[in-house]
């Protein structure tokens, strides 16, 4: 003889704990991926907002329309540097080596004194002096005006790290930077963009921290945490029916 088997009923009934966890979790997730998405359209248009102004012709300074560039804006500058004003931006690496980017004050032919970031060089043995070769002359230099820095800059005391020049900072600070070279630094900087110019040093500038896409990987990844948790919600809440199963399976003879 055989025993026939019967699925046990049930029913749907979370209990208060499953309803506050649930409610409880679920616009915390919810909540995380759209602030995600919200995320990734912001870095969809700053990455297009950089390929349009990076597409566009360089202006000089003369034709700017504002007294500061836009960010990312591309530059047609003609001046000198200044051989003496120069600043190592440190904590810099490349490929896994330790190095500075840097930094020299540059005098446009209009008269505005700018910041000008040359690029990367490596600096392994801090107990050897660095040394920082100016070209001389006039210098015809393509670069892209850069945003003001964040808070990533912040890594310590710009004006403590060394004296003398080149100087090793930190930070960028313009407010601070102005007043150790005694010049009139424009409140905004540049970087060099044209590996092929003289002053260029090593231009592999790195990109975002963050491109749009990664953001919307994040919010698929919240997202599917508020389906799992549903789920769970929903499995969990299932409970047996009150006398749907007495254990009194009858058996043929």
């Amino acid at each position: 003889m055989m025993s026939e088997v019967k699925s046990e009923p049930r029913r749907f009934a979370p209990g208060l704990g499953l309803w506050l966890f649930t409610l409880g979790f679920m616009p915390i997730l919810l909540g995380l991926g759209w602030w995600q998405l919200e995320r990734a359209e912001q870095k969809q248009q700053l990455e297009q907002q950089m390929l349009e102004r990076r597409q566009a012709p360089a202006l000089s300074l003369n034709r700017l329309d504002h007294a500061r560039p836009a960010n990312w804006q591309v530059l047609q500058l003609q001046g000198h540097f200044d051989p003496q004003r120069i600043w190592l931006l440190d904590n810099r690496t490349r490929e896994g080596a330790v190095g500075v980017e840097v930094l020299q004050a540059f005098r446009d032919d209009n008269g505005e004194w700018l910041l000008i970031n040359r690029g990367w060089v490596p600096w392994p043995d801090r107990r050897a002096k660095i040394h920082i070769s100016t070209p001389k002359g006039s210098q015809r230099l393509l670069a892209e005006a850069l945003p003001d820095p964040g808070a990533g800059f912040r890594l310590g005391n710009a004006s403590a790290s060394s004296s003398g020049w080149p100087r090793l900072i930190t930070q960028i600070n313009l407010a601070e930077l102005r007043q150790q070279a005694g010049l009139p630094l424009a409140d905004w900087r540049a970087r060099l963009t044209d590996a092929q110019s003289a002053a260029a040093l090593r231009l592999d500038w790195p990109e975002l921290p963050m491109r749009s896409s990664r953001h919307t990987g994040y919010a698929v990844q919240w997202f599917c945490l508020a389906g799992a948790l549903f789920i769970l919600f929903v499995w969990a809440g299932l409970r047996p029916e009150p006398g749907g199963n007495n254990n009194n399976d009858e058996h043929d003879r």
